[in-house]
């Protein structure tokens, strides 16, 4: 996880017990990490690209992504999922959460809507998707009737997500479990895509976590939900198939990183610089106006 150096903030009655890429975790103070029943997901204003968490921070990023997923929990009733409350310490609030801890499967669940990103890649060499067989002729931006479950492996941070398809899904966590993760999975999606679509908003792709929630056993979504960091989402209004589509994500920091302006060699294994005061603006804007679009209110920070 190259460029991760900024400290978790302490927070009285919490321990925290890991850093990702953009969140914190604490279990409850006395607890250790294996027996805590609860965990305080904090997202943090970190944003990554290429692998490495970037010395620049993005203002409010972290209460746009956690007031976003809590929105989306809110939509997707008969979908359990582990938040518990929003009543977190003072330093965190609007970007935290206390969720019950569930096992998580070692699963990236990803339904795709619409044919682009890596996906597209491996269309124009195979004709296929994760190995799934697709119609000739799809373009850039392509719809799929009906959206298909790509799943892909947990990497370990810092490393890319492996593709894998729904037969070795099945080899790692059985028949039964894969089965009911694809199922959710095209059930979120689809009927997210609806509400989405309705506000203007395309959403082309999402991917998703689940876990098993150890007091019934029921599988259960975790993590984050529908946010510009986890999904691809467009302007109905300026999709056009056959050629890339503007995103409501960090768009402006790949652009920027690859650009001649950075200076910066991807291939190098060189760090990235600090991103300029524009490019951290407008990718601000970008993510306040995914969360104001989609659930109709106006973000407060």
């Amino acid at each position: 996880m190259a460029g991760l150096q900024t400290q978790a903030p302490e927070l009285p009655g919490w321990t925290h017990v890991y850093s990702g890429k953009v969140r914190d975790l604490y279990v409850p103070e006395g607890a250790t990490q294996e027996d805590a029943d609860l965990v305080l997901v904090v997202a943090s204003d970190r944003i990554s690209a290429y692998d490495f968490v970037l010395a620049s921070e993005i203002p409010d990023k972290g209460k746009v992504l956690t007031q976003l997923s809590l929105w989306w929990f809110s939509q997707l009733a008969g979908i359990p999922h582990h938040v518990v409350s929003t009543d977190v310490p003072e330093a965190v609030a609007g970007r935290a959460m206390v969720c019950k801890k569930l096992a998580m499967f070692p699963i990236e669940c990803i339904a795709r809507g619409y044919l682009t990103g890596s996906g597209l890649l491996e269309y124009r060499e195979s004709g296929t998707v994760c190995s799934l067989p697709l119609p000739e002729g799809l373009r850039d931006g392509s719809r799929l009737e009906p959206p298909i479950f790509t799943p892909s492996a947990k990497a370990e941070v810092g490393e890319h997500d492996e593709n894998i398809t729904y037969a070795e899904v099945e080899e790692r966590i059985g028949e039964g479990p894969a089965d009911e993760l694809r199922r959710l999975t095209l059930e979120l999606y689809t009927r997210a895509e609806d509400i989405a679509r309705a506000r203007g908003i395309i959403l082309a792709d999402t991917k998703v976590e689940f876990g098993i929630d150890p007091a019934d056993g029921t599988i259960t979504l975790g993590d984050e939900v529908l946010t510009p960091d986890s999904s691809r989402f467009w302007d109905a209004e300026t999709y056009r198939p056959g050629q890339a589509q503007p995103s409501f994500d960090k768009q402006y920091v790949r652009d920027w990183l690859t650009g001649p302006e950075s200076g910066w060699d991807r291939s190098s294994g060189a760090e990235p610089p600090a991103l300029p005061a524009e490019v951290v603006e407008r990718t601000r804007a970008r993510y306040i106006e995914a969360y104001e679009r989609i659930t109709g209110r106006i973000f407060a920070a």
